[in-house]
């Protein structure tokens, strides 16, 4: 069975093609510019308001665009950026330990796997340094050493200490600094605020995106609106395994319908799986709990040494456990990237020599730093990690080590998007986890939220500006075909979801479809399995549009309607990301493949056959989508085997 067809290569041709240094540069100053007192001429749509969404807002909009922004959520502070704990990358170097802009540039392409486009990765690290004093200024308050400089930390996959933080909070925090200049420009009048109201469709017109239509989530109206530009910063898909780290309502349907609409979407299958996640407790458990990888800084990560072993942790003796990711990887320790540590952990387990209910996990051991350090610098480092890992467990991590297993965390797949943020619809703008662009086949820990500001604060303004520059827009109104076109589409949609009456709910879809992706498209892939997925989707997908029960109407408050929207693109999604696993005949960073590892068990890449970002154009509902590759050039770090020992 054919589960795509292959159509042409593309290529990024945005990148000016001069050394890398220089890149970003150069392309700053060959963009057109639009006169500061045009600029309010021009109307943008920003759908989201997370660290990405957020910060390109404000920037926008105190540029002088006239921007409408767009959450689901009932504040905009409240996106799922608030939940990111550990901190965020810059190559600073204030600790004088070897870092630059350049080893932060190899530490994220070998991280990823040689899998993410150079380009892309080195403007990311060059924009790191920038990020930091945005924030400063902003108030943000970063932990800082006793002489008041601002205190850095290590994360998985290097050896400096590059990691800016603000104890375990950093993403509230620095979602607190762009959401004060998102509400200056909201109090401005810049800024056309729309909360609680999500997005249905993508409106393109003569290929160019102009608008969205979208739903109040509190009075049921649908409504369009129409702008030069839309920029996407709606996240990650990781919900499509229901269970995992993010917020519950974290979904894909705006990019899922862009997709739909004619944008690439590039590298499905790269998901990542966090090695630091409070074990699932329950069948009916509904997200998942992330502890910080800031504590693999000092925590030590152990199983024990016999298989079956179900002693308490402080009746096992330090001889007879074994602190496996200091043994496998003494050069990185318990400092392995995600993807590593991850299986690591699912070996261990797989062996028998897993703890807790069900041995599914691996403890994270804190005694030593507490001798070391002492209970109270602990306390001030990690206390509300521990706070929390205690009130979820009732289990005190000062006294007994904590249990963690791997779970579903971020996605390195996205939108495909050229050197400019564009995608292959003009005019549709993807920035932060919505887009393919910075990580490659692996996300290095507290780079999430760097790529997130780097896109909306520095990188999208320059950008969007060109594309506005350099092209001419007729007055669009809501009588327009296409867009009465799409919104009778997405009503129809909606109107179908209510008028389904079936006996199983939302919910349970959802899950059946989490267990099908994490057992066969999850940690670890297999031809046999993925191939069984394929069979199984399309007819779970068949059997929800038949037999969904969707209760009340769609005239008011329904979260029954509004998940059931999301997950009927879930369905569709995970289909996608099983077939762009089962044409990856490779393993690489977060993508493993069971028939291609190296006799120790790691990733084993084919670089012949596979070095190419794999952008996925929508074939059709029910029809095999089709694969254009993005061949990827590595001019500055050569490919090898990654080596963390």
């Amino acid at each position: 069975m054919t589960f795509y067809t292959l159509g042409d290569d593309i290529a990024d041709t945005t990148a000016p093609d001069v050394p890398i240094e220089q890149r970003w540069d150069r392309r700053r100053f060959d963009a057109k510019l639009v006169n500061p007192a045009n600029r309010r001429r021009h109307s943008v749509i920003v759908v989201g308001t997370g660290l990405a969404g957020g910060a390109a807002g404000a920037t926008l909009a105190e540029q002088g665009y006239r921007v409408i922004q767009f959450c689901y959520q009932d504040s905009p502070r409240r996106a799922h950026s608030i939940a990111a704990q550990g901190g965020i990358n810059a190559a600073k170097n204030y600790r004088n330990d070897g870092d630059s802009v350049y080893r932060l540039f190899y530490d994220t392409v070998k991280g990823g796997d040689f899998r993410a486009r150079e380009s892309n990765v080195y403007r990311l690290a060059q924009t790191s340094t920038q990020i930091i004093d945005q924030c400063v200024a902003q108030g943000v308050p970063f932990a800082r050493e006793y002489g008041g400089l601002l205190d850095t930390r290590s994360f998985g996959g290097v050896q400096v200490a590059r990691t800016f933080y603000a104890r375990g909070q950093t993403g509230q925090q620095l979602l607190i600094g762009a959401y004060q200049a998102l509400s200056r420009q909201i109090d401005a009048g810049n800024i056309e605020m729309h909360e609680r109201t999500e997005m249905l469709d993508l409106i393109v017109i003569d290929g160019r995106a102009r608008g969205i239509v979208a739903r109040d989530l509190v009075t049921g109206q649908i409504s369009t609106y129409i702008a030069d530009a839309v920029v996407l910063a709606t996240g990650g898909y990781g919900n499509v395994f229901y269970l995992s780290t993010n917020a519950k309502n974290s979904n894909a349907s705006a990019i899922w319908r862009a997709h739909r609409r004619g944008a690439y979407f590039a590298n499905p299958c790269y998901t990542q799986i966090h090695p630091t996640c409070i074990p699932r407790s329950g069948d009916y458990q509904s997200k998942l709990t992330l502890m910080s990888e800031s504590l693999r800084n000092d925590g030590r990560i152990w199983v024990p040494k016999n298989a079956g072993d179900t002693r308490s942790p402080d009746q096992i003796p330090e001889a007879e456990r074994d602190y496996y990711l200091e043994r496998i990887y003494p050069g990185f320790g318990n400092l392995v990237p995600r993807d590593i540590a991850s299986r690591a952990a699912k070996n261990q387990c797989d062996l028998g020599r897993g703890v807790g209910p069900g041995g599914l996990g691996v403890y994270l051991d804190f005694a030593d730093a507490i001798r070391r350090l002492g209970e109270d610098q602990v306390r001030e480092k990690y206390g509300n990690l521990f706070e929390m890992y205690d009130r979820i467990t009732g289990e005190d991590p000062y006294k007994v080590p904590m249990r963690i297993y791997p779970a579903v965390h971020y996605t390195m797949g996205g939108l495909w998007v050229d050197y400019d943020l564009q995608s292959t619809i003009p005019g549709c703008f993807v920035v932060g986890e919505a887009n393919f662009s910075d990580h490659g086949a692996n996300r290095l820990g507290a780079s999430a939220l760097m790529q997130g500001l780097a896109d909306g604060y520095f990188v999208l303004p320059p950008m969007l500006g060109n594309y506005i520059a350099t092209n001419k827009f007729e007055t669009i109104d809501e009588s327009h075909p296409a867009v009465v076109d799409t919104v009778n589409e997405a009503t129809g949609r909606l109107t179908k979801l209510l008028s389904i009456n079936g006996d199983r709910t939302v919910d349970s879809f959802h899950r059946e479809l989490g267990e099908i992706m994490w057992d066969e498209c999850g940690m670890a892939r297999s031809e046999d399995g993925l191939r069984k997925a394929l069979g199984r989707l399309p007819e779970l997908r068949a059997e929800f549009w038949r037999s969904v029960k969707v209760p009340g109407s769609g005239d008011n408050v329904n979260q029954s309607l509004e998940r059931a929207n999301r997950v009927s693109d879930f369905l569709e999604l995970g289909e996608l990301m099983c077939v762009d696993a089962l044409h990856r005949e490779e393993s690489c960073g977060g993508h493993f493949r069971v028939e291609s590892q190296t006799p120790d068990g790691e990733a084993r890449r084919d670089d012949d056959r596979f070095a190419y970002a794999g952008a996925w154009e929508f074939g059709g509902t029910d029809q095999a989508p089709v694969l254009h590759r993005e061949p990827l050039e590595f001019d500055y770090v050569h490919l090898a085997q990654r080596n963390y020992a």
